[in-house]
């Protein structure tokens, strides 16, 4: 092999190595980006919390969302519409999901906050959106979101005037293998 032929095939190995990262990168894009939005609450992804601090004076508002995509067959609505709480106050709402089939189906929820702003000092202790919802025919199922306001949305100059949050939910169908069903 000549010297010409050593350096292309090397050259070639080196590009099927880094289409192959490539495309390794692709399929782990999503997950990265969900996992980088719950860390930082970009683009208005509420964080996790495992407990919430404890309130401050004064109310904010949270008004609650539902939307559902339109190949899942369910009826899907906040139980109460709208919240006033003081912030590092734990709350829990809940949702009601109802399953509008003859057959057994599964969904999953994304969600976000408005105003983007605001994602940061949104934390959600426990949802519904962590885990798949599998309801019966005709089932209906209330659903609890337990969550707090970040006290520190008052220090924030950017975020200290905002007076309503809005928490929205949009259910999407998983698709089960028909082994699984």
């Amino acid at each position: 092999m000549t010297a010409v032929a050593r350096k292309n095939a090397k050259t070639g190995r080196l590009m099927a190595l880094l289409a192959l990262a490539m495309l390794g990168l692709a399929f782990a894009s999503v997950p990265l980006y969900r996992a980088f939005c719950q860390l930082t609450g970009f683009d208005g992804t509420p964080l996790r919390a495992e407990r919430a601090p404890g309130a401050i004076a004064g109310q904010i508002g949270v008004r609650f969302d539902a939307n559902i995509n339109a190949d899942l067959p369910w009826k899907f609505e906040p139980v109460q519409e709208t919240v006033r709480i003081a912030p590092g106050a734990r709350t829990q709402i809940l949702y009601r999901a109802t399953n509008l089939t003859a057959r057994t189906t599964t969904g999953q929820a994304v969600f976000n906050v408005s105003p983007e702003i605001a994602g940061p000092y949104f934390s959600k202790i426990e949802c519904f959106c962590f885990t798949e919802q599998t309801l019966k025919p005709g089932q209906s199922v209330d659903m609890p979101v337990v969550f707090f306001v970040d006290p520190k949305i008052r220090d924030d100059e950017n975020t200290r005037n905002i007076d309503e949050i809005t928490l929205s939910y949009t259910f999407y169908p998983v698709e089960k293998p028909e082994a699984a069903r």
